[in-house]
């Protein structure tokens, strides 16, 4: 089960663009809760404090409990917006939950035994992952941290599809219309002949310029001579 993460935040009574990047100059990133049927809750948090909860990786599928004022807010993040240019955060939305609402939430898959999977342990096969996350319903007390897929016993040509992962009880997919792909495990690639011939023109190339470099500093050495 992902870990409930905490944030402290104070609450914001201008709003718009200029007092949002007075707020950044201070250190802060302007944020806001809303959902529940309850009206928006406009906030601001400390950058660093924020992106101490974002480097923990799990941050988009943990429920943060934001201190607002002394009022206590259950949420879950729903997007971050980034800096184009520095890549700071500049603004953030979370969605005001119940203990037990029921949340769509995106989790990581991580996969394992690979030394187990003959159609990349001897058959030098490539995992050819379509999906690094899923998008997941589930109790907002019970979201996985992560969904555990093995990758033993599986051959080259072998396909991991939704059907196959075995889900935590109570957590289903978001998406229920299609037994979609997550994972292939694909042939290993294998030179063709215009390959070896474009690597052996670059090879060619590079040891002619080597060779050229070579001359211009004997050259060189010569004259200084």
């Amino acid at each position: 089960m992902s870990d409930q993460l905490e944030l402290a935040a104070e609450t914001r009574e201008q709003v718009g663009k200029g007092a949002s990047r007075l707020l950044r100059r201070e250190g802060r990133v302007p944020a806001v809760i809303y959902g529940n049927k309850q009206e928006p809750l406009s906030i601001h948090v400390e950058e660093k404090a924020l992106m101490r909860l974002l480097m923990t990786g799990h941050f988009m599928n943990s429920v943060v409990m934001i201190d607002a004022g002394g009022q206590q807010v259950r949420t879950l993040p729903k997007d971050v917006s980034f800096d184009a240019v520095t890549d700071r955060p500049t603004h953030v939305d979370f969605l005001r939950i119940s203990a037990h609402s029921t949340v769509t939430v995106q989790v990581p898959i991580a996969f394992t035994d690979e030394d187990d999977a003959p159609g990349i342990a001897k058959a030098g096969g490539v995992l050819n992952v379509t999906r690094h996350e899923l998008e997941l319903v589930c109790d907002a007390a019970n979201i996985p941290s992560e969904i555990t897929i093995s990758l033993a016993g599986l051959e080259v040509g072998a396909s991991i599809h939704i059907s196959d992962v075995k889900l935590p009880n109570g957590v289903t997919p978001a998406i229920t219309d299609r037994d979609f792909a997550i994972a292939t495990i694909v042939p290993p690639t294998v030179p063709t002949a215009a390959d070896e011939e474009l690597e052996a023109s670059v090879a060619e190339a590079q040891a002619a310029e080597a060779e050229a470099e070579a001359t211009a500093d004997d050259a060189e050495g010569d004259k200084a001579e």
